[in-house]
């Protein structure tokens, strides 16, 4: 375990050596953010509350809680029968660790001032002080601050639960709720601020992140790639069956997160309309593109179309066109779904022969899924829709450059620090389960419950 830890860390560092220095040249004239106002807007004077942007907020917000629940079955019924119910409940559990970290400290880290160099906020919303009910210019303009802490809550909780999908059947509840906790905290919340608070250092270099894929899903796919590497091979992984125990479960997840994706993409404008329209636009798009290409995938591969695979192509174009969603026009959102799906089936593809066991591969989904998005705006961004310039196809590679080198520096930092996160976790209180553990299920050991009750007589708790 140690030795592969020294891999990662070498190779993270590497990576962040190289992303400071591209960024060491004068920096260019940052492109504007698509959700801050323009500066003859700025005085408080002027910022009230907005019926319309404040109802846009809610109403995404509560689409976007969905999300949480449809990963929980999304994951639930992608594992064994004996662990259905630890799957959705490592989804579920964020919910209340995050939000107590978040309300604390982590929006203060996140969304605060600039501190410690701006490698992240500082204390001033600590404990949500000056976190009320007005507008912020910046962060919440035309409708209540508040609304905008509790969409970002649940995306910070989001990021947490898509790890799980790595380290299902393995890993121990307490181990992963200490994890989720401190990388939340030492990875998620330096990362939010350098993308999306104001003076965020890849914000102001103009690197554009419209939904969360540098944020959520390069993060979420770098960390889970981490722990599948750190914490070994599920026990029985080359002699048991570890085929989904019931698809009908993921079918009904999908349904639910992507129901909750359509409000992720009209909150992500904080109530510029416009661009809340486009991003439903193209996240309908991108995610049916997502169904297509993988269902004509598999039918080249394997000449039949699977329940599974026409899921995880929904959720590949779903990923992918999260950074890019209020960005790119409707063709634009059409061709990265399109280039999604196969481009993650292949990443899939190699998992055994790099033997690693990302369970249910959260790394090639959302990892490579969100990266590919990340880059996808650097060649198809509209200038209508940024404001600014656009990407490489309206004839400014810069843009291109500036999305590669923050997805670089993310990726590394998200690495070596959830490396770091691991070995702490392992050495306080131990992070894998034991092997009877694991032979029972994790539904018994570690939470007393069954997640179905097959036949009388059945063993219904541990002995």
């Amino acid at each position: 375990m140690r030795a592969m830890a020294a891999k990662i860390i070498v190779a993270s560092a590497l990576g962040l050596m190289i992303a400071p220095a591209s960024f060491a040249q004068e920096p260019t004239e940052p492109a504007a953010s698509p959700t801050t106002l323009p500066s003859d807007l700025r005085d408080d004077a002027l910022i009230s509350i907005r019926p319309a942007e404040t109802a846009l907020m809610i109403g995404g917000i509560s689409l976007v809680v969905l999300l949480i629940p449809g990963v929980g079955l999304f994951y639930g019924g992608m594992v064994r029968r004996k662990n259905v119910l630890s799957a959705f409940l490592r989804c579920f559990i964020v919910l209340g660790v995050v939000a107590v970290q978040w309300v604390v400290v982590g929006y203060s880290l996140a969304f605060g001032d600039d501190a410690w160099g701006g490698f992240e906020g500082g204390l001033g919303f600590l404990f949500l002080r000056d976190v009320g009910l007005e507008s912020h210019p910046n962060l919440a303009p035309g409708f209540p601050h508040q609304l905008f802490m509790v969409f970002e809550l649940i995306l910070a909780a989001l990021a947490s639960a898509l790890i799980s999908g790595a380290i299902v059947e393995r890993m121990r509840f307490s181990a992963y709720v200490l994890f989720c906790l401190l990388w939340t905290t030492l990875v998620l919340d330096p990362v939010v601020h350098w993308v999306w608070a104001p003076g965020g250092w890849i914000r102001d270099h103009g690197g554009l992140d419209y939904g969360g894929g540098l944020v959520v899903h390069l993060t979420a796919g770098t960390a889970a790639l981490v722990c599948a590497m750190i914490l070994g091979k599920r026990k029985g992984l080359d002699s048991e069956d570890l085929h989904p125990h019931n698809l009908t479960l993921t079918a009904i997840g999908t349904a639910l997160f992507w129901v909750g994706w359509l409000g992720w993409s009209a909150a992500a404008s904080r109530g510029i309309w416009a661009q809340a329209a486009a991003a439903v636009v193209s996240t309908i798009l991108s995610g049916s593109a997502g169904i297509a290409s993988w269902s004509l995938f598999e039918t080249l591969q394997k000449r039949k179309v699977t329940l599974l695979g026409a899921c995880t192509g929904a959720l590949a174009g779903l990923v992918a066109i999260t950074p890019a969603a209020g960005l790119v026009d409707p063709l634009g959102a059409l061709l990265i779904g399109l280039l999604a799906a196969p481009v993650c089936a292949f990443v899939i593809s190699l998992k055994a022969k790099l033997g690693y066991d990302d369970s249910l591969d959260v790394s090639s989904v959302h990892g490579v899924g969100g990266l590919l998005g990340v880059l996808a705006v650097g060649v198809l961004a509209s200038p209508e829709l940024t404001g600014t310039q656009g990407g490489l196809l309206s004839g400014h590679a810069d843009l291109l450059l500036i999305q590669a080198i923050s997805a670089l520096a993310v990726a590394a930092y998200t690495g070596v620090a959830t490396v770091v996160i691991l070995l702490v976790v392992d050495r306080v209180i131990g992070l894998r389960t034991s092997p009877e553990d694991e032979d029972l299920g994790l539904d018994l050991a570690q939470h007393g419950q069954r997640g179905y009750i097959m036949g009388e007589g059945e063993l219904l708790g541990p002995r």
